[in-house]
């Protein structure tokens, strides 16, 4: 994915956060991963409070992959979440079972040979990326080793084109470990193809665009949405918009938000308007917040996002899965581009397949959202159907049974389970 025109063609603002333009910043990025990493975890004592020796491990890279995984360990006892050494997991940090990555020092040796074989594979990307290709280095063989060391039941992932999740799933197919892939966001066509012996994915949608992406291993099987099962009997019913949230991230530039929130408050005092900015965006919002003071924010790392969704009626966003679990919920969503990119229109196919409508610009915003206060449907929901397939069945709302069935199911038939 790294090399794809899409990952080239991001803001300057989107891409600074993963790796600088400045060939210096890069390096500099390079050194201190070098210190703070590399040698860091050499002092870094790993104590685990569980045993990992022929447990089921649930892999996250992720807070969110934490939250799409955890409902497993009830159905699965002895299960544990795993994540490696100094990955940051946000607020459960300190609820996972940790990787030694120590010994991932002693594969940089690899590091030219491979940054050479890019190079003549990709071309100059290659040298434009040599700090994201640093980091991947060591993941592999080091995961190699604790799969023969602990010799794991099975691995369940909830991300599938992670520099070290791709490493997890190659070390486990290596090791002849089963491997298994909760959904835990919408997809795209520019992902990986779907290399696990078991996918649960969530709808149709998610099938269709992995098999454009390559062909598809193992079974997969249609699951709905585990992490949406607490929240879809408690969907909108406000017969009229009267709060509006608005979802970034960032790839959306922050001149445009602020256009968009003063057009909208000036529009339509009579909305309240909500700014929520994705966890892992840490620009400065504090000139906007003083431009704007009567926007309300949610702080993602604090507020989950179906908790957002409950305290809106309608939502603003370009692209992002935060539509779908808006649709969901029966909250009025729409698609609006606050950044230009070609290549990332209608990123997830939301406007294509009907789930939401486009905007083109604030005008039609303002209209869109003008006709939601003075309407807005019972069963905006069913548009959800192509992307959930527990929707409009009795597994509705009830997918983390399913989903721990199937894979209880799995786990019973894989090599190595118990008689």
């Amino acid at each position: 994915m790294r090399f794809t025109d899409i990952f080239a063609a991001m803001s300057p603002a989107a891409l600074s956060g993963i790796s600088p333009a400045n060939p210096l910043k890069r390096l500099a990025r390079v050194g201190a991963y070098a210190a703070l990493r590399l040698v860091g975890h050499l002092f870094q004592p790993i104590r685990n409070q569980a045993d990992l020796r022929g447990a089921v491990w649930l892999y996250v890279v992720s807070a969110n992959n934490y939250e799409a995984l955890q409902f497993i360990q009830q159905s699965q006892p002895g299960a544990v979440l795993v994540a490696g050494q100094g990955k940051n997991i946000g607020r459960y940090n300190g609820a996972v079972q940790r990787l030694s990555l120590r010994r991932k020092l002693l594969y940089y040796w690899q590091y030219p040979g491979a940054l050479a074989g890019l190079w003549r594979r990709e071309g100059p990307r290659a040298w434009r990326f040599f700090d994201l290709i640093f980091y991947a280095i060591g993941y592999y063989e080091v995961y190699g080793r604790a799969l023969r060391n602990y010799r794991p039941r099975a691995v369940v992932f909830a991300n599938d084109h992670n520099d070290d999740a791709r490493a997890m799933l190659l070390a486990c197919r290596a090791a002849g470990i089963p491997t298994a892939y909760v959904q835990h966001a919408s997809v795209s066509a520019n992902f990986p193809p779907l290399g696990f012996d078991l996918s649960l994915l969530e709808g149709q949608d998610a099938l269709d665009k992995y098999r454009r992406c390559g062909p598809v291993r193992g079974r997969a099987a249609l699951v709905g949405m585990p992490k949406a099962d607490a929240y879809l009997a408690r969907r909108n019913t406000a017969p009229a918009v009267r709060r509006v949230g608005l979802a970034c991230n960032i790839h959306d530039p922050l001149p445009a938000l602020a256009d968009t929130l003063a057009y909208l408050a000036g529009a339509l005092p009579e909305l309240t308007l909500t700014l929520r900015p994705h966890p892992s965006d840490t620009r400065d919002f504090g000139p906007l917040h003083r431009q704007l003071p009567q926007v309300q924010w949610s702080d993602a790392r604090q507020q989950n996002v179906f908790e957002f969704l409950e305290t809106q009626d309608a939502l603003v966003a370009a692209d992002t899965s935060t539509h779908l679990e808006a649709t969901l919920l029966n909250v009025a969503s729409i698609y609006y581009r606050f950044a230009a990119n070609p290549l990332t229109d209608d990123y997830y196919g939301y406007v294509a397949h009907g789930l939401v409508p486009r905007a083109a610009d604030l005008t039609a915003l303002g209209a869109l959202l003008g006709a939601l206060a003075q309407h807005k449907s019972a069963d905006l929901y069913r548009r959800a159907a192509y992307y959930n397939a527990t929707l409009g069945t009795p597994d509705e709302g009830h997918s983390q049974p399913l989903a721990a069935r199937v894979l209880g199911a799995w786990l019973n038939e894989a090599p190595g389970a118990p008689a």
